[in-house]
């Protein structure tokens, strides 16, 4: 019973997490990044949709590109090497 008593329940050990966690986060907005975090927000759904669709082109933009690149070096150039 004794060793129980000694020991840090579960509830005491989150409580000193959540503690530590808070002491950490005091700091963050006064750091080199500072005004970066205080300005950041949530962004609301037509903001998160718009940056999902952009960012969804571009990768698609990217991945036609790189297939593009690949049928002319795959195909076009030893085609191309072939009538000289």
């Amino acid at each position: 019973m004794k060793k129980a008593a000694q020991e840090k329940n579960f509830v005491d050990k989150a409580w000193d997490v959540q503690h530590s966690i808070e002491r950490k986060s005091k700091h963050l907005g006064k750091g080199k990044y500072g005004r970066v975090m205080r300005m950041a927000r949530k962004p609301d759904a037509a903001e998160f949709n718009k940056t999902m669709l952009i960012t969804g082109l571009g990768i698609v933009f990217i991945g036609v590109f790189g297939f593009l690149v690949y049928l002319v070096v795959g195909q076009l150039v030893p085609w191309i090497a072939g009538k000289f």
